[in-house]
């Protein structure tokens, strides 16, 4: 008899979806959810490898992406944070440059505004970034400043009558070659306290520059920015952002972001690995039929659904209310370190392949190295949940 030829996609489970999360959302949700996977396979998984080896970024899509109308899913059309979740980890799955775009319009930038801005703000800014007619950057991290950038903010504001005058620099700010506006963090030194800027990136005084030769989120359009006595009214201070206290409400909720592209990436791993597995023969056989190369399929299968269902819980506490610092600190903390696990098992299973972008394989693996790191390292997120559980500070 010859070997029965399986077609992945009928497979039971061929959506990664073990423990059926998704049916917590409520039916306009799920239907949501499903058109905007298949907007991803059409758009976005077909270009993305090519964009990725190049290091460019797909202009043309901005309007397609607007058009799909994602932006401030929560907080503007009342979707849950479950919902809001599972869609980011759909756009990981199918291109983390892609979702980490996203992450920095929506999740950072337009979150600064929706959380720190004046009424008066919102209403004059918050139509045009929810149309996408302005395309948002958000400027925290400095060249000499990551982990420790909440007390070691460098970049200065002074107050001169009706303006501020920002200088210092920022650096690996995602869409800061291209983006109109940009959300700057920088330390007024009349008080020490950090504060909160809205930037037009056509101001004198401002500069981007490529960061090149990156090994993670190749499309991604990472920048070293200069600001050299660059001039803003008052009327472009955030408001509501007047300590770094007050910038932790954006990074509370970002990160939970980044955890569920943690749990995007994972799925992404298990779609390559698996169909790859079935489809590859090796000693007249698929791969998939033997013994290690199923418990590797299985190991990460299980460490994307232990991912979800924390991811799931957090989302509902959100919703709840319930969420604190440290239950974003250990999500993103666990998911990102059962990532890495979970995209080398990937890697291996596709052998010599696996270090060749045209597979996807590759893109999925280096990825993971950015989500492992940006917003708070798994080190410095591990160290948040330890003061929690214990009471005791192991860094200042």
């Amino acid at each position: 008899m010859g070997q029965r030829v399986i077609d992945p996609n009928d497979l039971p489970y061929a959506d990664g979806d073990f423990y059926a999360f998704e049916s917590l959302l409520s039916e306009a949700e799920r239907a949501r959810l499903l058109d905007v996977r298949d907007w991803l396979a059409k758009e976005v998984r077909p270009i993305a490898v090519d964009c990725w080896n190049r290091a460019e970024f797909p202009m043309e899509i901005i309007p397609k992406l607007a058009d799909l109308d994602m932006v401030s899913p929560v907080h503007r059309q009342g979707y849950s944070n479950l919902f809001a979740g599972l869609m980011h980890a759909e756009f990981t799955r199918a291109d983390t440059s892609i979702a980490t775009f996203m992450g920095v319009h929506d999740g950072l930038f337009t979150g600064s505004i929706e959380a720190l801005a004046s009424k008066e703000q919102q209403d004059a800014w918050l139509p045009d970034i929810y149309a996408m007619k302005k395309i948002g950057a958000f400027g925290l991290t400095e060249p000499l400043g990551g982990s420790d950038v909440a007390g070691g903010t460098r970049t200065t504001a002074q107050r001169d009558g009706d303006n501020w005058i920002l200088n210092g620099a920022k650096r690996w700010i995602g869409n800061a070659t291209f983006s109109d506006w940009v959300v700057i963090y920088a330390r007024d030194v009349a008080d020490d306290q950090v504060k909160g800027f809205l930037v037009d990136t056509s101001t004198p005084g401002y500069s981007a520059t490529k960061i090149e030769n990156k090994i993670s989120l190749r499309t991604v359009q990472n920048a070293d920015i200069t600001l050299a006595n660059l001039v803003v009214s008052d009327d472009f201070h955030l408001k509501g952002a007047n300590s770094f206290r007050d910038t932790n409400k954006v990074l509370k909720v970002t990160r939970l972001g980044v955890a569920w592209q943690a749990v995007g990436q994972q799925l992404a791993a298990f779609d390559v690995a698996r169909r790859y597995a079935v489809e590859r023969h090796q000693f007249g056989k698929p791969l998939a039929s033997f013994q290690l190369v199923q418990d590797q399929l299985v190991q990460i299968l299980g460490n994307a659904v232990a991912s979800m269902g924390m991811m799931v819980r957090l989302a509902q506490m959100e919703d709840d209310g319930q969420a604190k610092d440290e239950h974003s600190a250990l999500a993103k903390a666990f998911t990102t370190a059962r990532m890495r696990e979970s995209v080398a098992l990937g890697r291996g299973i596709l052998g010599g392949n696996g270090i060749v972008a045209d597979y996807e394989m590759a893109k999925i693996f280096a990825d993971a190295e950015a989500i492992y790191s940006y917003e708070g390292t798994h080190e410095i997120n591990s160290l948040v949940t330890g003061r929690a559980i214990t009471g005791l500070a192991a860094f200042v």
